[in-house]
């Protein structure tokens, strides 16, 4: 679990400065009770965000609120209430822990949401955002921390359409920037968070330019879907012309690459696929 992981490093962080004040800084003790708030601060900023979510679902913003599959067997990350309980983002540097994770491969690797029942529509521009866990390695990197996903959506429920895949860049060197993955989500920093940064839904999907947008996740056009072997013209024409009622994300891994015959692989330490946080539409009927 690579949030698990970060948190864990930045506790060290800051034990390692509270010890360093008391033992070693030649500084004043008002220096140091400075610094020890400032720590302090920052611990209570970031749990306030884990305190998220706060049990009500934000009115005006429709966030897929079914479970209509789910799978995993991730030791304690398997509740799969907590992809439809609300947005609990982390923001840039951190990721949330109120997440559902998929396994990396098998029937654990693949969850479907719906929005009991409603139809999110193809409107102008982005029509669904999909939230999962990622983060920024520094303030100045363009890498990330990130575990993709595939995503595709259904009217019926049988036949699912997906996105174009083919810009893959498989260079290991090149694994964990952003621009390897076109067509894949997973990839960028969630900043919307119910509790500490609540946003509009014309704010979620406002952007910020080069793809990003001003409460992060992944953004996706209905005009954007391909024909694949589990989609042919009919249905895509279908799901374009009426929407879409269904919505399956899985794990890059678990999902084969024809180019290679193996799955999507993002090299990385962690034994789980992706973490996801939510999803919500732009308009549903």
């Amino acid at each position: 679990m690579k949030t698990f992981l970060y948190n864990v490093d930045r506790t060290l962080v800051i034990i390692f400065l509270v010890t360093y004040l008391f033992t070693c800084s030649p500084e004043p003790k008002t220096t140091q009770n400075e610094l020890l708030a400032l720590l302090a601060a920052s611990e209570i900023t970031n749990n306030t965000k884990t305190n998220c979510p706060s049990g009500i679902l934000p009115p005006g913003i429709p966030i897929a609120d079914t479970i209509v599959s789910a799978n995993s067997n991730v030791s304690g990350f398997n509740d799969s209430s907590k992809a439809i309980n609300g947005i609990c983002g982390g923001g840039e540097l951190s990721g949330s822990l109120d997440v559902y994770a998929l396994n990396l491969t098998g029937a654990g690797a693949t969850l479907t949401l719906s929005w009991g029942g409603k139809t999110v529509k193809n409107v102008t521009g982005i029509d669904f955002i999909i939230y999962e866990n990622p983060f920024r390695v520094t303030e100045s990197s363009d890498r990330y921390a990130f575990d993709p996903m595939v995503v595709q959506v259904s009217f019926d429920g049988t036949n699912y359409c997906g996105f174009d895949l083919s810009g893959f860049n498989p260079t290991a060197a090149d694994s964990n920037k952003i621009s390897s993955w076109p067509g894949f989500a997973g990839l960028r920093p969630v900043l919307y968070n119910l509790i500490s940064n609540p946003l509009s839904l014309e704010q979620l999907f406002t952007s910020k330019g080069n793809n990003f947008l001003l409460g992060g996740g992944d953004g996706f056009n209905i005009d954007d879907l391909i024909t694949d072997v589990s989609c042919d013209n009919a249905a895509l024409t279908n799901i374009k012309t009426s929407g879409f009622k269904f919505i399956k994300m899985t794990s890059a891994s678990a999902v084969t690459n024809p180019n290679t015959g193996s799955g999507y692989v993002y090299p990385h330490s962690y034994t789980n696929g992706s973490d996801i946080d939510g999803v919500v539409a732009k308009s549903v009927e």
